[in-house]
């Protein structure tokens, strides 16, 4: 038989987008549950902003939808109703502590502050805003390279705003916030996007002479001692937002993001042990230097010293909620004030929603951190595989510590849970980070180029296989 004409056989991988939908009506319907229930429970009827709030979540989340059905239609199909449920509780979890608040004020004869949840919804709407931006504007991931070190200064000077004279302030101890035009928001946020595209950006470059190896110990490879300055300034860096900002979360972050992606980049084990090295002695002389470091110290080791103390509250909070939790609306979140809704939200979800409710938004989160590093591994390109997995462990690392830090595992260090804990810097950079990560697998999921022609006979053999 011979071969007269031949056929092209291309697979092209499915968009995903119906299954998008499917989980984004689930993450809907569990956030509006949430947010009844709640109002069920404490105040015996439906609450009046159900409509409001359900109009709100579910709209965001089909525009974010359809933005991709149609700007990225390969991107991943779970990263978006991860991003929506979590947003959803934290916005029902805020409500809830407001809730109590009003009632602990009206019981003290005082004027209850203004309600926050509508707030975050406003800025959960600044967030998809936001989000709808990166996916239209950025068409291919990879132009950002050319702004590497744009990115860079970019994110000192927004590490650096909170320390300018007039324009930083002092919010609950830590130099971290600008205020402008009447309103707070925090640079660093911001920031830590900046600082994962330059990171990722320089990587690329200098990944080569990084990866060359000086001394070898107890089996290891070091690096050489000339190329420790990279490091070395991150190591500097970080240290000087601890020291100067008093902020232990974002410095943590920050270095152990440029560390991972280190080593992510080179391959070599014996960055880890510098680093871990420079983290430790940072941490040491800081803690033994340093008032604000000493306090939170004091704070995990000896939490119920202070009588009524955040970190005490929560503790027994969450020991009070046991493994099923005290149910949504019947736990006491707003002992912790305004800091059940920010700081400790993940506390008062363990409150009310127990151990195994805060499992369940950790496996969400988990899943984040998942889909973000599936992408690194199926992108084409070193700097998308960086950019991804900065982004992905950014999470990894917030959560890590603010769950850590709530259970008594590390000290507190103040960072804000992703998409769930009160305000708006946090919130909308973290649609951006996801809007990000959806662009790269976008990318990494489209088809690039036709399979080779394949011929009749091959055809029908695979048919007969079959």
């Amino acid at each position: 038989m011979s071969i007269a004409s031949t056929s092209v056989i291309q697979i092209i991988p499915r968009s995903r987008r119906g299954v998008e939908l499917l989980l984004l009506i689930i993450a809907i319907i569990v956030s509006v549950g949430a947010y009844v229930n709640i109002g069920i429970t404490v105040q015996d009827k439906v609450p009046a902003s159900t409509g409001y709030y359900a109009a709100g979540i579910g709209l965001l989340a089909l525009i974010a939808h359809f933005a991709l059905r149609y700007r990225a239609p390969y991107a991943d199909p779970v990263l978006l109703p991860c991003a929506v449920v979590l947003n959803g509780l934290g916005v029902a979890m805020i409500h809830r502590v407001d809730l109590g608040l009003a009632a602990a004020a009206e019981a003290a004869g005082r004027e209850p502050r203004a309600a926050a949840a509508p707030q975050q919804i406003t800025w959960t709407a600044v967030g998809v805003v936001l989000f709808l931006a990166v996916i239209v504007l950025i068409r291919d991931h990879r132009r950002l390279q050319a702004l590497t070190y744009t990115a860079g200064l970019a994110g000192l000077i927004l590490l650096v705003l909170p320390l300018i004279p007039g324009l930083g302030v002092d919010i609950n101890g830590a130099q971290i916030w600008v205020r402008f035009l009447g309103m707070s928001f925090q640079p660093g946020e911001f920031a830590k996007l900046c600082l994962v595209i330059f990171f990722a950006g320089y990587l690329v470059v200098k990944r080569d002479v990084l990866t060359l190896a000086g001394h070898r110990f107890l089996g290891l490879d070091l690096p050489r001692a000339r190329d420790l300055g990279p490091i070395l300034i991150a190591w500097a860096v970080s240290l000087g937002v601890l020291v100067f900002e008093k902020d232990l979360g974002s410095s943590l972050l920050f270095f152990g993001l440029f560390l991972i992606l280190l080593y992510v980049s080179t391959e070599r084990a014996g960055w880890l042990i510098i680093g871990g090295l420079l983290f430790a002695g940072g941490a040491f002389f800081a803690s033994q230097t340093f008032g604000h470091v000493q306090k939170r110290v004091d704070d995990w080791l000896h939490p119920f010293n202070e009588v009524g103390g955040q970190v005490a509250t929560a503790l027994m909070g969450q020991a009070w909620g046991g493994v099923l939790g005290r149910g949504l609306g019947q736990g006491r979140p707003e002992l912790l004030g305004f800091y059940g809704q920010s700081d400790f939200i993940i506390s008062s979800f363990g409150e009310e929603l127990g151990l195994t409710g805060l499992m369940a938004i950790i496996l969400i989160y988990t899943l984040i951190v998942e889909r973000g590093l599936r992408t690194a591994l199926g992108c084409r390109d070193i700097f998308g595989k960086l950019v991804a997995t900065g982004l992905a462990m950014s999470f990894a690392l917030q959560v890590f510590v603010i769950v850590g830090g709530v259970t008594g595992l590390i000290p507190l260090t103040g960072l804000a849970t992703p998409f769930m804990a009160l305000g708006g810097t946090s919130l909308v950079a973290n649609w951006a980070i996801i809007a990000l990560l959806l662009r790269i697998s976008d990318q990494a999921r489209r088809p690039q180029t036709p399979a080779a022609p394949v011929s009749d006979e091959t055809i029908a053999m695979a048919v007969q296989k079959q």
